[in-house]
């Protein structure tokens, strides 16, 4: 029997990255180490290092057809990444992002060209076959709509016995107000260490004293760069795991979409939140000492 697949839905772009020696200085002429297309978005980093890692993953997002569309699904292709649920739209560009990556320090500048592309509606998701999966994580962007698609998903596990019903993450990265409807979604909710410093928290420990935010039985993480990373379970007990820089830090990029796979890989694993934690930080950390994700396993 085929195993189930990691369904990420949200965003996928074409990140532009041009690796400096310093970070430019206002009115300066400088000239680049090197420059890279790359396949990003946070759902669609989460899928290469799910892939990566050995999960077969699926990705669902909006693609307007073109040369840079043609270009990121034959990355999906080349990483192993299943892309049978783009949604193909028309009314805009795929987006794109200009990334300035500092040799010295490992400091990136993103300076995103966004597009009026329609994100996944909860119509699109009803074309999906749930059966396919085992583990679905939403990257929050057009809440209102993908609250629907959650609750979809809870109708699906009311009719079928625990071994069979679908584990749902969500990630609240953005402090906009719109996206904290999320929290009461998902059995587990990774919330941004902007959305914590947004809420007046200041520490990854800190946004505990929210968890009455999220649904019963859930677990609320929240990552914190260079201080690891804290979740709390439905038995209130807070745990944490310290980071794990690399010898030198090269590229953050992706870094936050890399700990959440993580994650969800470990979980999906049998594995305990406390190992999950420590596992992600371990992975996030060692891709901040890379360029890209090749060699992060």
């Amino acid at each position: 029997m085929e195993e189930k697949q990691i369904l990420c839905v949200g965003l996928a772009v074409l990140d532009v990255i041009n690796v400096v020696e310093k970070y430019p200085e206002e009115d300066s002429d400088s000239r680049c180490l090197s420059q890279r297309w790359q396949r990003g978005g946070n759902a669609s980093n989460s899928c290469t290092v799910l892939s990566l890692l050995g999960a077969p993953c699926a990705f669902m997002g909006s693609l307007a057809p073109g040369h840079i569309a043609d270009f990121l699904v034959a990355d999906f292709g080349r990483r192993g990444v299943d892309v049978t649920q783009v949604a193909w739209q028309s009314g805009g560009d795929t987006p794109c992002s200009c990334c300035v990556i500092s040799g010295s320090n490992g400091s990136r500048t993103i300076v995103l060209y966004d597009t009026n592309l329609p994100d996944v509606t909860a119509r699109d998701f009803e074309k999906v076959d749930l059966s396919r999966y085992k583990w679905i994580h939403i990257e929050g962007r057009n809440a209102a709509e993908q609250v629907k698609m959650l609750q979809r998903v809870d109708q699906y596990n009311k009719a079928r016995p625990p071994e069979l019903q679908i584990r749902t993450s969500v990630e609240v990265e953005k402090p906009r107000e719109e996206l904290f409807q999320l929290f009461g979604c998902g059995d587990v909710v990774f919330v941004s260490k902007d959305v914590a410093k947004h809420m007046g928290f200041r520490s990854a420990a800190e946004p505990s004293r929210g968890y009455g935010r999220v649904r019963k039985g859930a677990v609320l993480v929240c990552a914190w760069a260079e201080q690891g990373a804290d979740a709390l379970g439905p038995d209130g007990q807070l745990l944490h795991s310290d980071a794990f820089p690399p010898p030198r830090v090269v590229d953050t990029l992706g870094a936050g979409d890399t700990f959440n796979a993580s994650f969800i890989f470990s979980l999906c694993q049998g594995k305990s939140v406390q190992e999950a934690l420590v596992f992600g930080c371990q992975v996030a950390g060692k891709k901040c000492g890379l360029h890209g994700y090749d060699g992060i396993v």
